[in-house]
């Protein structure tokens, strides 16, 4: 196997030039850097990862926590993160804190504790102690998917990356208002995250622009998952009024809420007419084929690193919130007729901090 000391010899320089072009601890040449490139091209040399994070402090890793992996829309943000991460010459521990505070600030801890030089986070509900402690070890993060709220003079202030929430969520509800539906209910999330005040707060505003009233009866909580979607669901359904219209805050929670309806009996969109916030792969296998809001996944994984990234380069700069736009889906659950699917193409958009 070859060694630096090879490397160096291929290249006519010293072995300390080569430790300099691979850990980036001083300014070499042009000509000389890419000599050394290529010797060790050539001679198919692998670096010492264990010994140049001693030299570097840095292990080249990236801590991520997200809960429910298995569920597509996070798959999709772990293979952006992956992607992006290897393109920089990072790897990836992983964990999952189950949407749990105390297990995700264990898990958190397990992770720094391994020497990762940054962490990308999906908060829980209740974040304190996960913030209490990135905060006291100085842990440069970035919040994915949920945001957290900080003073503006905070004294832990983090990088955060997610989706538009409230805009696409209205768009959904005028869109079935449009279609001449006026009791429109929603099957909300997990209470206590920022996606589902989002969410409930485009709800709201898509009920006002369509000019219908706000019926609290009509906002359920699935908790962000199928079974309490279902149970949330049936309950909507056993209303003396049931909704006409449904909206689904999350991909889990549609699957959840298409067996409360498969158990009663009703027919989307005939009986009940239904838009959903995520789309995923099997969106469009399901008869009818779910209308719904596309989020930008793997951009936001990708987004996530580059903004660890560059607070690894500047630790000192001032936090940033980045917001991706979402996608509509138009299919054919909603009760329209089928007709070609013209996703608007998402964007984003950032800002100092978190007001």
């Amino acid at each position: 196997m070859p060694t630096m000391a090879d490397v160096a010899r291929s290249a006519g320089v010293s072995v300390a030039t080569v430790s300099h072009v691979l850990n980036d601890t001083r300014p070499v040449l042009p000509h000389t850097r890419q000599a050394v490139l290529d010797a060790i091209d050539e001679l198919g040399y692998t670096p010492n990862t264990l010994a140049r994070s001693l030299v570097t402090s840095r292990t080249r890793s990236i801590g991520l926590a997200v809960s429910a992996i298995s569920n597509p829309y996070f798959t999709e943000i772990l293979q952006g993160v992956e992607a992006s991460a290897l393109e920089h010459g990072y790897s990836l521990l992983i964990a999952d804190p189950h949407d749990d505070p105390e297990h995700e600030r264990k898990v958190v801890q397990l992770l720094h504790e391994r020497r990762v030089d940054g962490m990308i986070v999906a908060p829980s509900a209740d974040p304190r102690a996960l913030v209490a402690y990135l905060g006291r070890h100085d842990v440069p993060t970035v919040f994915l998917d949920r945001l957290l709220d900080f003073p503006e003079d905070g004294v832990a202030r983090f990088d955060q990356v997610c989706a538009d929430s409230a805009e696409p969520t209205a768009e959904l509800v005028t869109h079935l208002a449009g279609l001449g539906h006026r009791r429109i209910a929603l099957v909300a999330g997990r209470p206590g995250l920022s996606t589902t005040r989002e969410r409930i707060t485009g709800y709201r505003d898509g009920l006002a622009a369509a000019g219908l009233p706000y019926d609290e009866r009509l906002v359920v909580h699935g908790d962000s998952e199928g079974a309490g979607a279902e149970r949330a669901t049936a309950a909507l359904l056993s209303l003396a009024a049931p909704p006409t219209g449904l909206v689904t805050a999350n991909n889990a929670m549609t699957i959840g809420a298409l067996r409360a309806l498969r158990e009663r009996g009703l027919s989307v969109p005939d009986d009940i007419a239904l838009c959903c916030f995520d789309d995923f792969a099997w969106a469009d296998l399901f008869a009818p084929r779910l209308t719904a809001i596309a989020q930008p996944s793997k951009e936001l994984g990708a987004q996530a690193v580059r903004l660890l990234l560059d607070r690894l380069a500047a630790p000192d700069r001032p936090a940033r919130t980045v917001r991706l736009a979402c996608a509509f889906v138009h299919r054919t659950s909603c009760g329209c007729p089928a007709e070609p699917e013209h996703p608007t193409q998402p964007q984003q958009s950032e800002k100092g901090t978190v007001s």
